[in-house]
């Protein structure tokens, strides 16, 4: 069945043993994370050293989830040479890291013989699909979350389809 999703937070606190994490564009535009993006691009970095700086609420959420016992796994496809955004997301990684998370990228043109969703997803437990939907200029448009067990599967196999071709992060460069 489809249906809006309900608030992250939400799916991440009903999540008992993984939540696996598909991105595939090159850009997003979140209003949220703008002032971020232009703090990167005049030459600011996350301290590794000063956790309070890190993004937050989502690395508290990361940490908390993870301490539970919830494998968080990310895997990135990436156009290459990579997006300026790209390059900020990989610059921000070690946070997501340090909070728990595993992430691995993969060149795009290493995707081609892969069958993919149409679209992001988080795919909770292996039963629950929460699908991110964008514009052609990445703002975000909603979601929906489904528990068809076909759509489950698909995303399942090619999430871990994905996640083993790709690079780890401390192996990857940009």
């Amino acid at each position: 069945m489809w249906r809006t999703a309900p608030p992250f937070g939400e799916l991440m606190a009903g999540c008992r043993r993984s939540a696996l994490h598909l991105e595939m564009r090159d850009h997003y535009d979140d209003p949220d994370e703008a002032p971020r993006v232009e703090a990167w691009k005049s030459g600011y970095r996350p301290d590794p050293a000063d956790r309070a700086t890190w993004w937050r609420p989502w690395l508290d959420l990361v940490a908390e989830t993870v301490g539970r016992g919830v494998e968080i796994r990310r895997a990135r496809i990436v156009s290459e040479p990579v997006s300026e955004y790209t390059r900020y997301l990989y610059d921000g990684t070690f946070t997501n890291i340090a909070a728990g998370e595993r992430i691995r990228w993969l060149p795009r043109k290493k995707a081609s013989a892969l069958a993919l969703p149409g679209n992001d997803f988080w795919l909770f437990d292996g039963r629950l699909v929460r699908f991110g939907y964008f514009s052609g200029e990445g703002t975000y448009l909603g979601d929906e979350v489904t528990d068809e067990p076909a759509i489950a599967e698909l995303c399942a196999t090619a999430f871990e389809s994905v996640w083993n071709e790709a690079v780890p992060h401390a192996d990857y460069t940009v």
